[in-house]
Order: structure tokens, then C-alpha cells, then sequence
């Protein structure tokens, strides 16, 4: 009599229920991960938009036309868009940050990021959820 070699289906079938385990823990964790990744961005983009606008001020001492862009206009970051407003009188301004469609990021604005003249950090959309948080949420 020759013995059978291989696996029975119970072994399979045990294998890949782990498998599917482990990769139903692992898969969110990663996407989190790369997600946080991509937040990290934003904080060194509107910190230096921030200080292209201090050197503009000193230069000019004022921050761009009232009501209008600012005088230092930002560059866009890889997964965030940049814009620039000035106050009603040309001593304040408003940067904001807003994820762009197909960075990995969910739709247009599913993350939105502002800092002002003062320092004053908010996050107002995080998730596509809308919020109110004082600093740059990043998870």
C-alpha cells in the first residue's frame, strides 16, 4: 500500500482562514498608515506658505491686496492645494490646505487644513467629517 501525501482540505481550508485573518487586520492598518504618511505633508507646506508671507510683510508691510490673494502665493504640495487669502484690511490672511482628488486621500476636500497671521492651526474637515479642532489633526 502506498500512504497519500499532501494536505487534507481541513488543513487548507484552516490556512486560509488565518490567512484571511491576518489580512483583515493588517490591510485597514496599512491604509491608515499611508494615509498619515500623506497628512504629514501639510504641516511643512503651510508652515512654509506661512513664512513666505512673513517675508513678504516685511518687504511690504502689508500682506497682499485687501480681499484679495496674498502677496507670497503658495505653491501646491503633492497631495494638498495651496490658496492664500488676505483679510479685509491687508494685515491678516488665511492659508488653507485641501486634499486633491486622487491622491489617495478620498474626494476634494475630505481634509482641510488652515493657518493664519496670528499662528492660529485649525483643521476644519478630517475624513470628509466636518471638525473643529485647534492644531493639525493627523490621526
Amino acid at each position: 500500500m502506498k500512504t497519500q501525501q499532501g494536505f487534507t482540505l481541513i488543513e487548507l481550508m484552516v490556512t486560509v482562514a488565518i490567512v484571511g485573518i491576518i489580512a483583515a487586520i493588517a490591510v485597514p492598518a496599512y491604509s491608515n498608515y499611508v494615509v498619515r504618511s500623506k497628512l504629514s505633508e501639510v504641516g511643512a507646506a503651510l508652515s512654509e506658505a506661512r513664512l513666505k508671507q512673513e517675508q513678504y510683510y516685511a518687504d511690504n508691510r502689508n500682506y497682499g491686496a485687501a480681499a484679495g490673494a496674498c502677496g507670497a502665493v503658495p505653491a501646491n504640495g503633492q497631495y494638498f492645494t495651496i490658496t492664500c487669502l488676505v483679510g479685509a484690511t491687508n494685515q491678516t490672511y488665511t492659508i488653507t490646505a485641501t486634499s486633491m482628488a486622487g491622491a489617495g486621500l478620498g474626494a476634494v476636500g475630505d481634509y482641510v487644513y488652515t493657518v493664519t497671521e496670528a499662528g492660529t492651526k485649525a483643521t476644519t474637515m478630517f475624513a470628509g467629517a466636518a471638525v473643529v479642532v485647534a492644531d493639525w489633526k493627523t490621526k
